[in-house]
């Protein structure tokens, strides 16, 4: 299950800069680097879309990306508390 949120995650930043490298005009490392910082929620403001279409995508991208961040976060916490406290609730 981990696996499959961390390849979420992946296959998430793949098609964002994909996207933004296509549609944006954007060299790759940069159309990476905007698709962590808007995933992360930190958005310094560098770079932002200018096409319609790039705005359009960025809405959806968000709340999709969001989501699946929280999915493979959410994760990784339980796991550390499993083996933090030894006790998988899980099954209770």
């Amino acid at each position: 299950m981990r696996l499959r949120r961390a390849l979420a995650v992946v296959a998430t930043l793949l098609v964002g800069s994909i996207f933004y490298r296509v549609v944006e005009g954007w060299r790759l490392f940069d159309a990476f680097y905007f698709s962590v910082v808007t995933l992360a929620t930190i958005g310094y403001g560098d770079f932002s879309p200018e096409t319609t279409l790039g705005k359009a995508f960025t809405i959806g991208y968000v709340f999709i990306g969001v989501l699946t961040w929280a999915a493979f976060i959410n994760a990784i916490a339980k796991r550390s508390v499993i083996l933090a406290t030894g006790v998988d609730r899980r099954f209770e």
